[in-house]
């Protein structure tokens, strides 16, 4: 029996991990962007002097980064298709056979409502700027023209709201159950999905 998730299935579980941190980080930078600023050629990003991004042409700080943001959503929305195409066809290991039936009915429970949310806060937020008039850019080249909706837009701007919220909190579940299982049932679920 294998105990260990593929490495395939651990490398994307990581990247849309690292994913979805940096999408909920960089919407709330963004969000508090005025909309009235300077454009430039060049980004620092976040401000931070790690890493400057030179662009084509010039762009204000907030088109910037709401392109930026939008472009790492579709980049992990593919990520999260690869992962249920490859999850279909590739079983998830047993549970040790010391799990309790509420635990594993609340773990299935978990990660169905992750996947789904999952892939509904990108969608939503793929909905709503194609509802803009700027549409979607995937880093710099046009992917889907907007229609110039407000009310499409406002609709799945609050959904991609609603759906955030409740996917951080899906995930902190999800992130405390990994820790129970390390710190208080001393098993090795977690090593399952460590690369």
């Amino acid at each position: 029996m294998n105990d260990r998730y593929t490495k395939t299935a651990i490398l994307l579980h990581w990247l849309i991990a690292l994913g979805i941190f940096t999408m909920f980080g960089l919407g709330w930078f963004m969000s508090e962007l005025p909309k009235e600023a300077l454009a430039q050629m060049s980004y620092d990003l976040f401000n931070m002097g790690i890493y400057t991004w030179d662009l084509a042409k010039e762009a204000s700080p907030r088109a910037f980064y709401f392109n930026l943001h939008k472009s790492i959503g579709v980049t992990v929305l593919v990520f999260i298709l690869l992962r249920v195409l490859w999850r279909i066809g590739h079983k998830p290991p047993e549970l040790p056979a010391g799990i309790k039936a509420w635990e594993s009915k609340l773990s299935k429970a978990t990660h169905h409502f992750l996947y789904l949310l999952m892939f509904a806060m990108p969608l939503s937020g793929l909905v709503m700027a194609v509802s803009s008039k700027y549409g979607v850019k995937w880093f710099g080249t046009k992917l889907i023209p907007g229609i110039n909706s407000e009310t499409l837009r406002d609709v799945f701007h609050e959904v991609h709201e609603i759906v955030g919220i409740t996917l951080i909190l899906i995930i902190v579940l999800h992130i405390a159950g990994a820790l129970k299982h390390k710190i208080i049932d001393k098993n090795d679920i977690m090593k399952r999905m460590l690369p």
